[in-house]
This record gives structure tokens, sequence and C-alpha cells, in this order.
């Protein structure tokens, strides 16, 4: 086994864990009503408290990444939580992220899960190992000068 193979099997390694801490955050924000789904919601989220958010999620499929409309709201996202110190990623599987988020509206629409933001109801929510394992690969990735790394949830 070459390095190059070593590191990149521990890359996976890696986001698999990530992922499914992503996973964990999700599930217990959902149940905990500290996430704000829809790229408008967000927006107004942002503007009102910007410091209560702890991780935005930018979720886009290839047929998204055409729509120039959502690409600029995903950069304005992204300067304003560079500005405020917002963990941004990407999540390249929308699909799974519906599932976990259960993606439809109260009206039964197909919800807007191109952006979510997970806020800090709690104190103890900054002790939770899956958030920490999240934030840290966030900065993590800072480090390396990739602002905004992709993940991919694991499938089920």
């Amino acid at each position: 086994m070459t390095l190059e193979e070593f590191t990149g099997d521990q890359a996976m390694g890696r986001m698999d864990m990530v992922g499914n801490a992503l996973e964990e955050v999700l599930s217990k924000s959902l149940t905990q009503r500290s996430i704000t789904v829809g790229v408008y919601e967000a927006a107004k989220l942002l503007n009102v408290d910007p410091d209560n958010v702890v991780l935005c999620l930018l979720a886009a499929d290839e047929e998204d990444d055409q729509d120039v409309a959502l690409q600029i709201h995903f950069t304005l996202i992204q300067a304003f939580c560079c500005e405020n110190d917002i963990d941004i990623l990407r999540v390249s599987n929308v699909s799974r992220l519906a599932e976990i988020l259960g993606g439809a509206d109260k009206a039964g629409e197909p919800a807007d899960l191109h952006c979510v933001l997970v806020t800090n109801p709690h104190a103890s929510q900054c002790k939770d190992p899956a958030l920490n394992q999240v934030v840290c690969f966030c900065r993590e990735s800072r480090y390396l000068d990739q602002w905004v790394p992709v993940i991919n949830l694991p499938e089920r």
C-alpha cells in the first residue's frame, strides 16, 4: 500500500465518521427544534440572530449547480457565515438529507433543503461530541484552506 492509498483510505474513513456525526447532529437538532430549513428562512435567522447559529449546511445536487440564483444565495450565505465565524459544510447527498429531516414541510410540499442552519438553544449542546466532531472537521478544513468542505451523508 502506498502513502497516497493509505492517506486516501484514512481520509475516506474520516469523511464517513464526520458524515455519521453530522447525521447525529441533525437528528438531535430536529428533535430539539434547533434547526432552520430553507434559504430564505436561513437568511432571516442569520439577519436576526447570527450568534446563535453553530453550523450552516449548503446542499445541492448536480442539477442545482446550474441554478444561478441558488449559487448567488450560497455565495452570500457563505460570506456572511465566514464573517460571523459560523462553520459551513456543503452536503452533496440531498436525498439522504431529506430522509434525515423528513423532506416535506407542514403543508406536504417538498422542503427547501438547500440551506440548513443548526442553532444552539441549550448550553448542553456545546458538549455534544457529534457536534464537536463536525466543528473540528470544519476548522481543520479551514486550516487546510478548504473554507467550505464537502461531505457526503452515508446511505442507510
